[in-house]
């Protein structure tokens, strides 16, 4: 079977060298658009390649405003700030993903709680976040409260694992219910939509990720969503160390972050995202190609959407019936020149993050063992 998923990717790549999991597509625009932001000699955050970006990613996900960050961790830091996670509070995520969620909210004194994904779409599940509540909190002035800890739950973070859309319509509701916020990681997930509406614009504050790796890359860089226009100001003045609008004076409100993404980087997201819908079409054709053979073996599935949402697919995962199976297919695969990955390390279980209050994790650890991410790249694909 290992041989057969190889050879068929090779097939899929047109390739007998090594063949990356996911690497960024460069072409001439890019650099011209780089280039000229270098002529112009503004290349740090004031530059009209910033505005440009921010205007793409707008109409491109129909968001009201959307504001460029350094990266999407420096995203996703700033709008759990600006929707009132302080110190003290604690924030629900699940453990089944990047480290920069829970990261994030450490950087706002906070301290992550991890409950359990679903297991068809290995985002946040639902019906666990609602027990949890049911089980573990209390109203209190207002506000929700861990009963076992004390301290105030201020968030919720929903992460769209591998760019596919979760069950962020049912989480939501739940959030409503326990009075809430709740954001959406969609780093990974630009190009995908639940119900007709981009992930990141579902629940109150949504981040992406333009990190070399990302379906589109400025670099590094990162964005924040909103769905009204006052909060768009907030976070822009926030993320531009507060600084009060003036020719020459340096005058600051509050304690900001100096966040902004430079016009140098903007200039390739501009140049990227005039190929977005080019990149989300051949992520689409090796998805398919990847189904029309998992879908013929046996003890392995290909992760994939369903009737009511588009994923992006931006890393494709196989689900493997056994893990040993899955980690001999990394082995395997790895030793002969084609790179393919576990998933990230669950968060419940790195150093920084093992003392945090958790609910059952079973779903989370399962399919931790199981998944093996395989190359998606755009680049190198041919038809």
């Amino acid at each position: 079977m290992f041989e057969e998923i190889l050879e068929y990717i090779r097939d899929v790549y047109q390739s007998d060298d090594f063949i990356p999991l996911h690497i960024p597509t460069i072409s001439k625009i890019d650099k011209d658009y780089v280039s000229d932001c270098l002529n112009s000699t503004f290349v740090s955050s004031v530059g009209k390649y910033v505005d440009q970006f921010e205007q793409h990613i707008s109409k491109f996900t129909g968001a009201k405003s959307s504001i460029a960050t350094v990266n999407g961790t420096a995203a996703l830091h700033a709008a759990l700030s600006l929707k009132g996670v302080k110190q003290g509070d604690e924030v629900i995520c699940q453990p089944f993903t990047f480290i920069a969620t829970s990261n994030a909210i450490s950087y706002c004194g906070a301290n992550p709680v991890f409950v359990d994904i679903e297991s068809k779409f290995l985002s946040l599940c639902p019906n666990k976040l609602d027990d949890f509540f049911k089980q573990n909190t209390k109203f209190k002035n207002g506000s929700c409260y861990n009963i076992a800890t004390g301290k105030k739950i201020s968030a919720v973070i929903i992460m769209h694992s591998f760019g596919m859309p979760g069950l962020v319509n049912e989480v939501l509701e739940v959030c409503k219910k326990n009075g809430v916020i709740l954001v959406e990681d969609a780093a990974e997930s630009l190009g995908s939509w639940v119900d007709g509406k981009h992930t990141g614009l579902i629940g109150d504050v949504g981040v992406l990720s333009f990190n070399g790796n990302k379906i589109i890359t400025t670099g590094g860089g990162g964005m924040i969503l909103f769905n009204n226009k006052e909060d768009g100001e907030k976070a822009k003045h926030l993320t531009t160390t507060a600084k009060l609008p003036h020719k020459w004076e340096y005058n600051h409100d509050m304690v900001g972050f100096n966040y902004r993404l430079p016009n140098l980087n903007a200039a390739m997201g501009v140049a990227q995202m005039e190929k977005i819908n080019s990149f989300l079409k051949i992520k689409r054709e090796i998805a398919i190609k990847y189904d029309n053979m998992i879908s013929q073996m046996q003890k392995v599935s290909l992760f994939k959407e369903d009737e009511n949402r588009k994923s992006n697919y931006w890393l494709n995962a196989l689900i493997f019936d056994d893990p040993h199976d899955r980690d001999s297919f990394l082995e395997v695969s790895n030793n002969n020149g084609i790179m393919t990955r576990p998933p990230w390390g669950l968060l419940s279980e790195q150093k920084p993050y093992k003392h945090c209050f958790s609910g059952d994790l079973s779903v989370s650890r399962e399919f931790a063992s199981r998944i093996a991410n395989i190359p998606s790249s755009v680049t190198g694909y041919e038809d």
